[in-house]
């Protein structure tokens, strides 16, 4: 092919005075591909660049079936389809994109191959044009050094799928020129999106915070601390994410997010950041995920999302049948206790809440009774059943009366010595063969065992809050426990409607391990002045799918709470990428502790009550 200007494609073109009419797109795999199809159909002369023909076939027949669904559900008109098909064209070599106004470049992640693209167009496109990468990994600054105009190259991250997010970070180097970076702001808005505007370093916002946790996950999976379904279940339900890490991580690609980590641990030297083995292992063997058929699960076929049964699956283990439970005791008379006395009642179950003195088991059964009154309001329930359900609830003032229960679950606070001296107590009062299980989120539940004189019963049961809605329970076995106390407590998970995830007992268990060193790496985000806490959290919910952003979850939980959970990573790991950051420590210090308090990363009008 020659260097003269390429014809596009007739259509109905873009006003001259919008930004960058007609833009080229080098690399036509899955990113590409969806980044052609938003700019057709917001009116760009678009040229598709890719090495493969399969790839330019592919691509232009995957715009052919979003039109044809979008004209089939009223979205689009047989005209307009027309029109959006015709502003695309293909090719197979860079001098297509002689006459782009725009360039952006989605090749594979390797420096060698990004910089080879970019200094072959330097000799190809006009003078004023701009030159942007989709790197997530790389320095942009980096790439702009290898173009002979480094003031017009920029960094414009998209994320997958291009045609439902909304999020694209827009990098910029020290080099880049103010102007370009507001034409390629102008035109994200235009597409739809919204722009954030970041600095230069590996991972970006959304990337930055999100590799580190997925890598945490590949590691705890590594280490056989947990399987693969119950840590991708633990943070589906336990923290409202659309899809667990490792399905993440089969949809990213695992070489892609090695790839990522390999260049966030280079900038950052943080051992959060180290890619663990088992990514290494996996990306050697060709098992990079949905793309190659096979990941951390297996696949119908390379490039489906429908995940199959592996293969050869482990043998399951003999069943020990679990101990009977007829009644249930709740030691405590706060929001979580009260919220386990009326799923264990609204199950069968009968139950004696026992708290400090009547009043305050009075009070407990009067919200409990409050709280299934508003299901009743909400259609959730019948009367007779709240009815039913009440009447199973017996409230008392002191430990005594939970001396018939086959389950005692304590759901007093979060400090060791209050539970130690609690575990104590009920070692005298629970009936022989009676489990007792804890619902630490945090603190060893060995610890809380060895405060009987019966360990082999004692067992963590970590609900999340509110325990009425949330579906999560983390079954927490300690190196004393029983099988058949282990098996008690998943049956009565299972009987309450919960999803039971199996882990050892280990700081911060499944959820807290991996959310809570995430929140942290925010907080040293806006520490840093690299971004603000709304960017970030406009990033991870608008990039991730996240229902809350890192900050607005920070002032939620409570500052206090978040650093105690921090503190008891850092003191059980030793890993200095667990250290809490001291702007949350002088935040708590300063009383700022969340929406409880009225002030935490933001401000709020009146204080938690």
């Amino acid at each position: 092919m020659d260097r003269s200007p390429v014809p596009l494609s007739p259509g109905v073109p873009a006003p001259p005075s919008v930004p960058f009419p007609t833009v080229a797109v080098v690399g036509l795999g899955t990113m590409g591909t969806g980044l052609c199809e938003v700019l057709a159909r917001a009116g760009r002369e678009v040229v598709g660049i890719d090495v493969s023909d399969a790839a330019a076939r592919a691509c232009a027949a995957a715009l052919e079936r979003a039109t044809d669904r979008a004209v089939a559900r009223g979205r689009l008109t047989e005209g307009a389809r027309a029109g959006v098909l015709a502003r695309l064209r293909t090719f197979p070599d860079l001098r297509a994109a002689a006459d782009a106004d725009l360039v952006i470049e989605v090749v594979p992640e390797s420096y060698e191959l990004k910089e080879r693209v970019i200094a072959e167009l330097d000799g190809i496109v006009r003078p004023g044009a701009v030159l942007a990468t989709g790197t997530n990994a790389l320095s942009v600054t980096r790439l702009a050094a290898s173009s002979a105009r480094p003031e017009r190259v920029l960094g414009l991250h998209f994320f997958t799928p291009v045609q439902a997010m909304r999020l694209v970070e827009v990098v910029s180097s020290v080099l880049t020129e103010p102007a370009a970076v507001a034409q390629v702001t102008a035109l994200v808005r235009e597409l739809g999106k919204e722009p954030v505007a970041v600095g230069d370093r590996p991972g970006f916002i959304a990337d930055g915070l999100l590799f580190g946790y997925l890598n945490q996950a590949a590691a705890m999976y590594e280490s056989r601390y947990a399987t693969r379904e119950d840590i991708d279940a633990a943070m589906k339900l336990g923290c409202g994410l659309p899809m667990g890490p490792l399905e993440l991580l089969d949809l990213i690609g695992v070489d892609t997010a090695r790839t990522v980590l390999e260049a966030m641990y280079a900038a950052s030297q943080d051992r959060l950041h180290a890619p663990a083995p088992v990514l290494g292992q996996l990306a050697a063997a060709g098992l990079t995920g949905r793309k190659a058929g096979r990941g951390f699960y297996a696949y119908e076929a390379p490039g489906s999302g429908t995940a199959v049964p592996d293969a050869a699956p482990a043998a399951a283990p003999r069943g020990v049948p679990p101990r009977p439970v007829g009644e249930i005791g709740v030691a405590g008379s706060g929001t979580m206790a009260g919220g386990i006395a009326e799923v264990c009642a609204r199950a069968g179950y009968a139950v004696t809440l026992a708290a400090r003195g009547t009043a305050k088991a009075a009070a407990a059964k009067a919200r409990i009774a409050a709280s299934l009154d508003r299901s009743v309001a909400r259609g959730r329930l019948g009367a007779a059943d709240r009815d039913a359900a009440l009447a199973r609830i017996s409230a008392a003032g002191a430990l005594d009366a939970l001396g018939g229960a086959g389950l005692v679950v304590e759901a007093v606070a979060e400090d060791l010595a209050v539970k130690r001296q609690l575990f104590a107590a009920l070692d005298a009062v629970a009936r022989p063969g009676a489990v007792l299980a804890t619902t630490t989120s945090s603190l060893p539940v060995i610890a809380c065992a060895t405060a009987t004189s019966r360990p082999e019963d004692v067992v963590g049961m970590h609900f999340f809050n509110p325990a009425q809605v949330m579906k999560l329970v983390e079954v927490v076995r300690t190196v004393r426990t029983a099988d058949d106390a282990h098996a008690t407590v998943r049956e009565v998970c299972g009987r309450l409607g919960k999803h039971a995830v199996e882990c050892g007992d280990r700081a911060g268990f499944i959820v807290n391990a991996l959310l809570f060193p995430y929140l942290n790496n925010a907080v040293k985000m806006v520490q840093e002045h690299y971004a603000s806490p709304d960017d970030i959290d406009a990033a991870m919910k608008l990039g991730g799918g996240y229902p809350m952003g890192p900050f607005e979850l920070l002032d939620v939980v409570g500052l206090d709470v978040s650093l105690a959970i921090e503190r008891v990573l850092h003191r059980e790991f030793r890993d200095p990428g667990l250290a809490p950051a001291p702007l949350l420590e002088h935040l708590v210090a300063a009383g700022c502790l969340g929406r409880k308090t009225g002030r935490g990363f933001r401000e709020y009008a009146t204080a938690a009550r």
